[in-house]
C-alpha cells in the first residue's frame, strides 16, 4: 500500500490492514521455522542439493582475472578436479570458510585446481585486491563481472562451493560456512 493510496483512506481502516498484514506475515514465519524444524537439517540441506545438480558438466565460460586477462574455465574443467568457490569481499560466510579452504589447499593443492570466483555485487576489482592485500588466500580469484559463471554453475550465493571431478563432472555443491571441504575432497580421491 502507498502513501497516495492511504490518504483517502480511513485511519482506523488503516490500522486494521495493517494489523492484519503484520499477523498473516507472523503465521507465514512461523510456518517457515516449523517447516525447517522437520526438514533435513540445514547443513544436508546446504551440500549437494544447492545450484547446478551433482553429475552435470557446466558450460565453459570466459571470466577474467583480476588483471583483466580472459580466463576460459574450460581449461580448467575436464583435466583435474577444481574446486570453485563464489565470494565478496562483503561477505561473513565467505570470510568464515577460508579456514577449512586453506587447509583443503594445503592437502589437496598439489592435486585439484582451486579458484575464488569474485561475484561483481558491490565490489570492484580495487577493492578486491586491496581486501586481498589484508586478507590473503592461496588460490587466484577470479572476476565474474558479467555473472558467466555464476550462470553456468547456477551459484545461489555467495559461499557457494562446487567441485568438479577430473571429467569436469560436478561432484560436490555447498553454500554456508559448516561445509567439510577436505572431507569432500577425500572423499573424490578415496582417501
Amino acid at each position: 500500500m502507498t502513501a497516495r493510496s492511504t490518504q483517502h483512506t480511513r485511519p482506523g481502516r488503516v490500522r486494521h490492514r495493517a494489523a492484519r498484514l503484520r499477523h498473516t506475515i507472523g503465521g507465514l514465519g512461523a510456518a517457515a521455522v516449523v517447516a525447517a524444524a522437520v526438514t533435513q537439517p540445514a547443513a544436508a540441506q546446504a551440500v549437494g542439493e544447492v545450484g547446478i545438480p551433482i553429475g552435470s558438466v557446466p558450460e565453459p565460460v570466459v571470466i577474467e582475472d583480476l588483471d583483466g586477462a580472459a580466463v576460459d574455465l574450460a581449461e580448467l574443467f575436464g583435466e583435474t578436479p577444481v574446486l570453485l568457490e563464489f565470494w565478496a569481499t562483503w561477505c561473513e560466510l565467505c570470510e568464515a570458510l577460508i579456514p577449512e579452504l586453506e587447509d583443503a589447499y594445503r592437502q589437496f593443492g598439489d592435486r585439484v585446481e582451486f579458484r575464488a570466483v569474485s561475484v561483481a555485487i558491490n565490489q570492484t576489482k580495487r577493492s578486491i585486491r586491496r581486501h586481498l592485500e589484508r586478507h590473503p588466500v592461496s588460490f587466484p580469484v577470479l572476476w565474474d563481472t558479467r555473472g558467466r559463471a555464476t550462470r553456468a554453475l547456477q551459484a545461489p550465493t555467495t559461499s557457494y562451493i562446487a567441485i568438479l571431478d577430473a571429467d569436469g563432472r560436478v561432484v560436490y555443491t555447498g553454500v554456508g560456512a559448516d561445509q567439510e571441504i577436505v572431507r569432500a575432497l577425500g572423499d573424490l580421491f578415496g582417501t
